[in-house]
């Protein structure tokens, strides 16, 4: 086996099916087009990406470079940091000050600047990057990615044209799913497949990562293996505890089954909770005990938000079903 393609086996999904060209991304098609009519025109503006973790907005950026600058190009010409990176004031007024200042003889090109994750960059480091995005727009350009619109600071966000990258929708996602689960010879069902696209609400990477630890951990890629890999309940596990809250009698029994409950699959009781929610709003309930149910249910994930231990809230969820429980029989 050559050295490339021991390389290649090692590597995760994630940055081995990564797209290379700006016609491989599998959505956001206005955005693409936009780019590649910039491009085409050689008029390139500053760039602002915004919108939830693994939609396509690094992917879009490094594609959109690698089309702009030949392989020999590319590391002369690209000043890439991320969030793991010092972006302080300092790195500003140095690494970024001395790269945007810098031309390149041969290339007759600007150079391109990414700033990755960029809402982590305090207020100061972005009141410093603005000055430089004015002076050296005729040698460089920046592309600032973020999750958080609103923590770029204005005077940033004026000098960049904006493009939001929403979740991507399961239409988009299975056709590439698709494609790597026959590349990689995967034994996936459909349940499986649902289960991903369940479980990464629109992300694309959480997509790869969870499907790639799962076949590794499983022979086959299905609804229970899937949601058993990330530790997430299963439908029948939350089943089972709705039917415990619904139907003993005993407090103490409730409290134990759902105990074993959470001790045998290694469950939280806050992803419990957020899993319940979903069954009790199908539940056929008068609405002042729906209302009085689902405010209980919040408190209790908020106080688990902020630290309190499981047991105590536990027995909260236990006693807010049979307040409700009680609220129901004496209605009828």
């Amino acid at each position: 086996m050559s050295e490339e393609v021991e390389k290649q086996c090692r590597m995760p999904w994630v940055e081995k099916y990564r797209p290379s060209k700006l016609d491989d991304l599998i959505s956001h098609e206005e955005i693409i087009s936009t780019i590649n009519r910039f491009i085409e025109q050689k008029q390139l503006p500053h760039l602002l990406f915004y919108g939830p973790p693994g939609t396509g907005k690094t992917s879009t950026i490094l594609a959109c470079a690698k089309q702009l600058y030949s392989p020999t190009q590319f590391k002369s010409m690209v000043l890439e940091l991320n969030a793991s990176d010092d972006r302080g004031i300092g790195i500003v007024r140095g690494q970024i000050l001395n790269f945007a200042s810098t031309r390149t003889i041969f290339s007759g090109s600007f150079k391109l600047i990414i700033l990755d994750e960029a809402d982590a960059m305090t207020n100061d480091a972005q009141n410093a990057l603005r000055r430089i995005i004015e002076k050296y727009t005729e040698n460089v350009r920046f592309c600032v990615i973020c999750n958080y619109l609103s923590k770029i600071i204005p005077a940033l966000q004026s000098r960049c044209t904006r493009f939001r990258f929403a979740p991507l929708s399961p239409e988009q996602i299975l056709p590439r799913l698709d494609k790597i689960i026959g590349e990689e010879k995967l034994n996936v069902t459909e349940d499986g497949k649902k289960a991903l696209m369940t479980l990464s609400k629109g992300d694309m990477r959480k997509v790869l990562n969870v499907l790639q630890s799962t076949s590794m951990a499983f022979d086959v890629v299905n609804v229970d293996n899937v949601y058993t890999c990330v530790g997430h309940p299963l439908r029948s596990d939350i089943e089972r505890t709705l039917q415990t809250l619904l139907s003993t009698e005993g407090f103490e029994e409730a409290y134990d089954e759902i105990q074993r409950i959470k001790s045998v699959r290694g469950l939280a009781l806050s992803d419990i909770l957020t899993e319940l929610h979903l069954f009790v709003m199908r539940l056929e309930l008068p609405p002042g005990v729906m209302n009085k149910l689902v405010i209980k249910m919040a408190s209790i994930e908020e106080r688990l938000a902020k630290g309190c231990t499981e047991g105590p809230q536990t027995t909260a969820l236990i006693a807010a079903f049979f307040i409700c429980r009680d609220m129901v029989s004496l209605e009828s």
